[in-house]
């Protein structure tokens, strides 16, 4: 097991306003619980808005979590100390989803990814330094000559090939996938997509890929966990989770995918009401959007249960 999480929860305190007294908590992550073994991928799906990119920077400890833990092979991060925790930083990388912003724009790229290499001290000239990141490039799909260029000279795929690299260079167990490929047209998604996977297999790679877009996920995901308003409501195997979900909210996802079938009959399910993470706090965070709600789901918030070996789902419908 590379990574496991526990009960992890983020929550930040809403202001009231300049002229307010008053203050409210609200949980970006709510009792969040999955785990990745190692060289496979666990995608994380859900609307904007509903807490995938906190989970995955609370991995990377970029933030610090309200309660829970995250275990990297058996051991709490939180109690990791300064050597330690720079240890779980070369074995722990994130790419993020805007590769221009998350590089820095008066660096070339022979020092955007020496940087990490510097800092870990992973080789012993300038000359391997240099060798060993061109084999990094060329490993991306970049050349020799892009070296010595500013981020600002590339493309939006070949800037990510970059972020790739960078993350690459450390040799990882773990890299956070922060939307990848969202901000990609479809051709260089595919690329990059691909990318992925090739370095996945190469170098027995696991990833945590956090996406909206389903299609993605399925491309690219071994395990699927849905994600609504910071709660898990359903983690499966891919297979069975697009061929059998069972969650309302999941099955709304899976039922706008686009299909390349045009004698498909499958309806697209639209869900009435609004997202409100400041609504209703003792029942299922889905509750006002489901059609099939009860009165209990309304007073008492379902846990996430066990259907079989390889499907959990938090709903009601599916404990009757």
């Amino acid at each position: 097991m590379v990574i496991e999480v526990k009960d992890l929860t983020k929550a930040f305190e809403l202001n009231g306003g300049r002229f307010k007294r008053s203050s409210r908590v609200i949980k970006a992550v709510d009792n969040v619980n999955f785990s990745i073994c190692q060289g496979q991928t666990l995608g994380l799906v859900g609307e904007s808005g509903c807490g995938k990119s906190t989970t995955g920077k609370l991995i990377v400890k970029l933030l610090t979590p309200t309660n829970g833990t995250v275990l990297f092979e058996g051991k709490d991060i939180s109690h990791f100390k300064e050597r330690e925790l720079k240890v779980y930083r070369r074995n722990v990388q994130m790419i993020f989803q805007d590769s221009f912003s998350s590089l820095n724009p008066r660096m070339k790229v022979m020092n955007i990814i020496g940087e990490a290499l510097d800092i870990h001290k992973l080789y012993a000239t300038k000359t391997e330094k240099k060798e060993f990141i061109e084999k990094i490039l060329n490993e991306v799909g970049l050349y020799r000559d892009h070296i010595s260029r500013y981020p600002h000279e590339f493309s939006g795929g070949q800037r990510q090939r970059i972020n790739i690299a960078r993350a690459l260079c450390l040799k990882p167990k773990l890299i956070v996938c922060d939307e990848a490929v969202s901000a990609l047209d479809v051709s260089i998604q595919a690329q990059i997509m691909n990318l992925l996977n090739d370095i996945k297999e190469k170098y027995h790679l696991s990833y945590l890929f956090i996406s909206h877009d389903l299609s993605v996920i399925k491309h690219m995901s071994d395990h699927v966990a849905v994600m609504y308003l910071g709660e898990i409501v359903e983690i499966a195997s891919k297979k069975r989770l697009f061929e059998n979900p069972l969650h309302p909210y999941t099955k709304a996802l899976i039922s706008v995918v686009p299909n390349p079938d045009p004698n498909s009959r499958r309806k697209k399910i639209k869900l009435k009401g609004e997202i409100s993470q400041l609504g209703n706090n003792q029942g299922c965070s889905f509750a006002n959007r489901c059609s099939y709600v009860m009165d209990k789901c309304r007073k008492t918030p379902p846990e996430l249960k066990s259907v079989d070996e390889e499907h959990k789902v938090s709903c009601y419908l599916t404990q009757l």
